[in-house]
């Protein structure tokens, strides 16, 4: 939801600073965009799929999670050069970072989790455990390490929408957003672009 919105403003602001620039709005090739793809398919079967995800063994879920990191890791490196990517890509690093340390999924706080439970769910809540259908994983910050790196934060309350997100997550977005803004911004001649 985070990086929607981003991706969103971003290619409306962009759009709008082409405009005023009387410019037209770039296009970038971005390469291997296969790899997110095929970093997506498995977490759509394992957390957005109703279903497949309630069958889909919890003991999958971290070498899907981590495996689907490795994949946007190595689309960001590939194209580190485009605007923005150098700060995507160290979202995906934090978000890895987070994973990886904590038994494959993403740590989110008791005090978090709390907040984004519907009242009446039958979603009971354990340490240590795997939240509902999700890529969490409910650890408090004492057990988790590198904690500042979970899903710390929370939309505000007048979104309506409960979704809990990282610090990589805010990366990612602003990466995202910079490269639909860049992208309507002025264009470098092609002797510009070789100095």
């Amino acid at each position: 939801m985070v990086l929607l919105i981003a991706v969103l403003l971003g290619l409306a602001s962009g759009l709008l600073r082409a405009r005023l620039g009387y410019r037209p709005y770039r296009s970038v090739e971005v390469r291997h965009i296969w790899l997110v793809f095929a970093a997506y398919l498995p977490q759509l079967f394992a957390f957005y799929l109703p279903s497949t995800r309630a069958t889909f063994p919890d003991r999958l879920v971290p070498p899907v999670l981590v495996g689907s990191q490795c994949l946007l890791l190595m689309f960001a490196w590939i194209n580190r050069q485009l605007p923005g990517f150098w700060l995507l890509g160290l979202g995906l690093a934090g978000n890895f970072t987070a994973i990886a340390l904590n038994g494959g999924m993403m740590p989110l706080i008791p005090e978090n989790a709390q907040k984004l439970i519907p009242v009446g769910s039958q979603v009971v809540l354990e340490v240590g455990k795997r939240i509902g259908y999700g890529k969490d994983i409910l650890l408090p910050k004492e057990q988790t390490i590198f904690w500042f790196l979970g899903d710390i934060f929370l939309l505000p309350d007048w979104f309506n929408y409960p979704l809990a997100f990282s610090s990589g997550d805010i990366l990612i977005s602003v990466g995202a957003f910079w490269l639909f803004w860049q992208l309507g911004g002025p264009h470098k001649s092609p002797q510009e672009a070789q100095s």
